[in-house]
């Protein structure tokens, strides 16, 4: 089943930036560092499926950090669950879809993950998120 796995959100502070999520009413359920991705991340929930990923860059040469520079805080991704990661990929870049990702990496708590170019998906960076 296809669905909004999350919405990433880079930020300059982790800590800082959860408290405005708290007063929602989201709970903080996981943290969790990318050296690979040079992010560290929390994720926080709420009563419904709505997961937010708060990103910090581990350093300004990060993709997050690059991102922050560049744009400054904000939504930095969406990313959506798929079932079977290798057939998603097959099918876009089938069809002209530019990833980032031709092949699944390993993103946080061990998922499959795989970013599509943001000039195939109206400006936005869509991570794909294989369902555990």
């Amino acid at each position: 089943m296809t669905r909004i796995d999350h919405i990433g959100i880079a930020t300059d502070s982790i800590a800082d930036a959860t408290t405005f999520w708290e007063m929602l009413g989201f709970n903080v359920t996981m943290d969790d560092t990318v050296e690979d991705q040079g992010v560290k991340i929390r994720y926080l929930n709420c009563d419904s499926d709505t997961r937010i990923e708060l990103l910090e860059p581990l350093s300004e040469e990060s993709p997050v950090g690059r991102f922050i520079s560049n744009r400054g805080a904000g939504v930095q991704q969406v990313a959506i669950s798929v079932g079977n990661l290798d057939e998603a990929i097959s099918t876009l870049v089938n069809n002209g879809v530019k990833m980032v990702n031709r092949e699944p990496v390993v993103g946080s708590g061990g998922h499959r993950i795989a970013f599509v170019h943001p000039s195939s998906s109206g400006g936005v960076l869509v991570e794909l998120v294989e369902d555990n």
